[in-house]
């Protein structure tokens, strides 16, 4: 194609012609959307599942990151004393 033209970009970009495009995803949204229906799902109930699952995610990490964070506090409580008395006897030498 010598001529690089704005409707060779938008075709690259599609990939294809945008009405063949256009009918590919009507069809799959068709194909989809009776899926969903024969299983009784509707597109809030998938966004509220998704949601959902991401905050589970989300509130599992930082509850995980608390325990850590308890965990370092627990042993600093332990080893920063030790350690400051160990430098204390090492400078009296």
């Amino acid at each position: 194609m010598a001529y690089g033209g704005r409707g060779s970009g938008l075709r690259r970009f599609l990939g294809g012609s945008p009405a063949a495009v256009f009918l590919r995803l009507l069809f799959l949204s068709v194909l989809v959307g009776a899926f969903m229906a024969m299983l009784g799902l509707t597109p809030g109930q998938l966004f509220w599942h998704v949601y959902d699952s991401a905050r589970t995610l989300i509130d599992m990490g930082l509850a995980t990151f608390h325990d850590f964070g308890g965990w370092i506090l627990a042993g600093a409580v332990v080893v920063v004393p030790l350690w400051f008395i160990s430098r204390l006897f090492a400078a009296s030498r």
